[in-house]
């Protein structure tokens, strides 16, 4: 089920970083519900939808991009979570993250076809669960997210 992009070129920062967006995608505002995807390496495994910043290509491009690949939805961006660094011996990169509230789920998309990607909506508390276990900077993804929420409640 690996995910092959034999024609994808990898574009870094300056500090030698692989430059990737992802999405937490949510059904509304209150964002208790987020969207995790399959592992294309890992189908027991579930993750954020995200990817590589194609040439010439804005972080909220690539991100609404993978999600539509990835995860066979389309929303709109509702804003910027932050960018997530991983640095050790496999990897190297930053990931811009945003939130998307989804406006629609396609019955089938690009990963579901070729590779059999499946999709879910998890309560927060579930994903932190998995994401803890085998993700642990997509876990700081969403941490952050309740955080921000934390934040702007207390303004409200």
């Amino acid at each position: 089920m690996v995910k092959e992009n034999p024609n994808s070129t990898r574009i870094y920062d300056a500090d030698g970083f692989k430059r990737r967006a992802a999405c937490i995608c949510v059904k509304n505002d209150t964002e208790d519900q987020v969207l995790m995807v399959t592992s294309s390496k890992r189908p027991d495994q579930w993750i954020f939808p995200g990817g590589g910043v194609e040439p010439e290509e804005d972080s909220s491009v690539t991100a609404i991009r993978e999600v539509a690949e990835e995860a066979g939805v389309t929303g709109k961006l509702d804003r910027f979570l932050g960018i997530f660094e991983v640095r050790n011996i496999e990897r190297k990169h930053r990931t811009e993250v945003f939130v998307m509230i989804v406006t629609e789920e396609l019955p089938e998309w690009e990963d579901s076809i070729r590779i059999g990607r499946q999709r879910k909506w998890f309560t927060v508390e579930d994903a932190l669960k998995h994401l803890r276990l085998h993700k642990p900077v997509q876990m700081t993804y969403l941490e952050t997210l309740l955080t921000c929420n934390r934040r702007l409640n207390k303004i409200s």
